[in-house]
């Protein structure tokens, strides 16, 4: 593994006076309030020490996988918690986050008949933003919950309290992750060959077994056809995976954000793909100031609110030189908006001729609250989302390059609807998430079906 260097306090870039601290001079939104200043600056020195959590090659690698999902020769697969816990960096949780990925790639790539792209939304994704800076209970008022990178749910003044040690156990728990799907991947756990590795005993009797079984014979009888006649296929063997996390906390990813030998400028290292979630998505925020300066591929999150006058000079902040692979848009309208809001987007970037990747999230836009005070969302509503994004992009003319889906392995009842038509009643049964509500396996799988259906007759015209 190359050398890497840590960041030190008066390095700077080659990006117009950019370094990687240079947005503590911007507003930074949703960072919480550390206490001690001089504990957070042992952590985050602590941090900047530490190994790498992925390589730059493996970054540039992806970039160039993104670009040529912009040109349409790749399908942008990303998925995974909506925030990630400590307590779920285990064996089973994080390989049945995998399976669920790619049995849903594999679905992808039967019936797109174009290679997949495989971001996970995990090893990494410790911090979530949150509406208010306080909550308050029964007259008390503490901090908000942020994620395990920042403090802990209880509501206690002790677990509330912004925790800088939690750095280090964030990159700790994320390295964990990244080490057991590195070796998973590199032990045949993705290999063609096998994908009975990937089955999820609970969904066994799922509407969608049959169905499945069948695209995977399909696929066998296909690779050993292929093998007969040219030998063993050793590509088929492994696939490649990359992770992906909101970039929130700025000070943690200060931390990780290095320069390499052989490559000009600076990397964040703690992912090989951060994005910029709506909240924090301002032009001259700081979230906006450090993503500027990376070369890493870069996402950002776009709402319905979002007007052409504003996302135009976005994207020239952020891909000032239109590098292709280099941004991602992922727009998050709602099923009810998205109709008049995505439109007038997709046409101004397609006037100014800008580079992007365009991705839907069905998920977010469409979060409702029960009335017995769960956080959920309607499966009807994601589909229907994804649906009219197929059709808007075919209208207009461009390609929707990709899906970004909050999503698990496991057997939650979280969303309601999808093949066992879950309903209120059912989200007490499993409800787990921390924050928000995730497709549990089988929904996941029926989006990925649902998607071949509705993509394969929605090309740009």
């Amino acid at each position: 593994m190359s050398h890497v260097m840590p960041v030190t306090p008066h390095s700077s870039s080659d990006s117009e006076g950019w370094s990687p601290q240079s947005w503590q001079s911007r507003q930074a939104l949703q960072q919480p309030l550390y206490e001690d200043a001089l504990e957070l600056a042992s952590a985050t020195g602590r941090l900047a020490t530490l190994p790498p959590l992925v390589t730059s090659w493996e970054v540039l690698s992806l970039k160039k996988a993104l670009a040529e999902a912009q040109e349409g020769h790749r399908f942008l697969l990303q998925g995974g918690d909506c925030a990630e816990s400590f307590a779920d960096c285990t064996s089973p949780i994080i390989s049945n986050r995998l399976k669920v990925l790619l049995q849903m790639s594999l679905v992808l790539v039967h019936g797109l008949k174009k290679p997949v792209l495989r971001v996970g939304r995990f090893a990494g994704q410790y911090a979530k933003p949150r509406s208010t800076d306080t909550e308050t209970r029964d007259g008390v008022t503490l901090p908000s919950f942020r994620g395990d990178l920042v403090n802990s749910p209880e509501f206690t003044p002790e677990a509330r309290r912004a925790d800088p040690q939690r750095l280090i156990q964030a990159h700790a728990h994320s390295a964990l992750t990244m080490n057991f799907v590195r070796a998973l991947i590199d032990g045949g756990f993705a290999d063609l060959h096998h994908p009975e590795y990937w089955d999820l005993a609970w969904v066994e009797h799922s509407p969608l077994a049959a169905e499945y079984r069948r695209m995977v014979a399909a696929i066998g009888d296909s690779l050993r056809f292929m093998e007969t006649l040219a030998g063993p296929i050793a590509g088929f063997s492994r696939v490649d995976f990359f992770t992906s996390h909101e970039a929130l906390l700025l000070h943690y990813e200060q931390a990780l954000t290095r320069q390499v030998p052989r490559h000009l400028g600076w990397f964040n290292l703690s992912t090989h793909f951060p994005w910029i979630g709506m909240r924090t998505a301002a032009l001259d925020g700081a979230h906006v100031e450090y993503f500027r300066g990376i070369r890493n591929p870069i996402a950002v999150k776009v709402g319905p609110s979002v007007t052409p006058d504003q996302l135009l000079p976005l994207i020239d902040a952020l891909n000032p030189e239109d590098e292709a692979g280099r941004l991602t848009l992922i727009h998050r309208m709602g099923n009810a908006a998205i109709g008049k809001a995505l439109p007038p987007l997709l046409e101004a970037v397609k006037r100014e001729g800008r580079r992007v990747l365009w991705v839907a999230d069905p998920m977010h836009g469409n979060t409702e609250t029960t009335s017995n005070g769960y956080k959920t969302r309607r499966f009807d509503n994601i589909r229907g989302e994804l649906d009219q994004a197929f059709d808007i992009h075919a209208s207009a003319g461009t390609r929707l390059g990709g899906v970004h889906l909050e999503l698990t392995g496991e057997d939650v009842t979280e969303c309601m609807g999808g093949a066992r038509d879950l309903n209120e009643a059912d989200l007490d049964r499993a409800y787990k998430s921390m924050v928000d509500p995730r497709l549990n396996y089988e929904q996941s799988l029926e989006l990925a079906m649902l998607i071949v259906r509705k993509s394969v007759g929605s090309s740009p015209r």
